[in-house]
């Protein structure tokens, strides 16, 4: 499978010298959506937590990058560095906070923190440096060896999401990932067995905040913009949904959710904006019930459904022998 991945990645920054650039501009945005969604699948589905706060850790990359570039002679590259320290801190806040308490807890500490973000992006004391409702503009260097800004701004996104990935998968058959699971599964057993419980969901809460703005980072290097409106409550909303419909247990899902949220809306641009809202809910609501574990969740059922039956067989026929 690690062959497979390494394919996969190289296929994907070879084959996007054959596409213009504004193909590869919608492609950069759904390796970005995937670089966030690879968090909520470290946050969600392997650590069982529930979170509403990825619009503002998504926001928090995308103005860490802005301020270094725009208030500082430093490079607009800090930011990244800078999005990953700056969301880490961020996530490990609020998973500290609500990671020993239940799911409708979390819920609702993390909707606080999504709803306070804009308005604090806003707030006169500190708006000389956040640019209050105007926000920010920043300016991308020239990209090296005479690429275009959007193939430039494509390979350091998939190298981002090649990276994260590889760490998330290590993450995941760590010891440390069977704790999150232990901890999922069942809190009290966890503790019981000498996990500490909120330590190590604060930990991944970090994590997970740090794949957040890191993905929140890259999309302001693409844009060249940052602003208070840009990271509404429904950026949050989003971003489950294509977690959900990817699949929240494994980072192939990461991959699936953000294909999906970029170019989904594209076949439902026809139905007009009210009918398009009308069908993201009735498949929201359908996804849950048919494919609790997403279409990567169902397809490696089905997948390895013929393996199990031959098992079974080979029992069965051991046993009357």
């Amino acid at each position: 499978m690690r062959t497979v991945w390494t394919m996969g990645f190289v296929a994907a920054a070879a084959f996007s010298f054959c596409f213009p650039d504004f193909i590869v501009f919608r492609f950069t945005q759904a390796v970005i959506w995937a670089i966030a969604l690879l968090g909520l699948v470290l946050l969600c589905g392997v650590s069982g937590q529930f979170s509403f706060a990825q619009a503002a850790l998504f926001g928090v990359g995308g103005y860490s990058a802005a301020m270094i570039g725009a208030l500082t002679p430093l490079s607009v590259y800090w930011g990244l560095p800078a999005a990953l320290v700056m969301g880490f801190a961020a996530g490990w806040g609020l998973g500290r906070i609500a990671g020993g308490h239940s799911l409708w807890t979390q819920a609702l500490v993390t909707y606080a923190f999504a709803i306070a973000f804009p308005q604090f992006l806003r707030w006169r004391l500190i708006e000389q440096w956040t640019g209050g409702v105007q926000g920010l503009y920043l300016d991308f260097p020239t990209p090296p060896g005479g690429i275009s800004p959007d193939r430039w701004s494509f390979m350091m996104a998939l190298a981002s999401l090649a990276t994260g990935v590889w760490l998330a998968r290590n993450l995941i058959s760590s010891r440390s990932g069977r704790a999150l699971m232990a901890a999922r599964d069942d809190d009290l057993a966890a503790a019981a067995q000498g996990i500490r419980v909120v330590q190590v969901r604060a930990t991944i809460s970090g994590i997970a905040g740090a794949y957040i703005a890191l993905a929140g980072c890259l999309a302001s290097y693409q844009y060249g913009y940052v602003g208070p409106t840009g990271y509404g409550f429904t950026l949050s909303v989003q971003m489950l949904f294509g977690l959900v419909i990817g699949g929240m247990y494994s980072p192939a899902g990461a991959i699936v959710g953000g294909l999906f949220l970029q170019f989904f809306p594209d076949l439902l641009a026809g139905l007009g904006k009210g009918l398009s809202g009308l069908l993201y809910a009735v498949l929201l609501i359908a996804a849950m019930v048919a494919m609790p574990k997403g279409i990567t969740g169902t397809l490696h059922a089905l997948l390895s459904r013929p393996a199990k039956q031959a098992r079974r067989g080979n029992a069965s026929g051991t046993l009357a022998q």
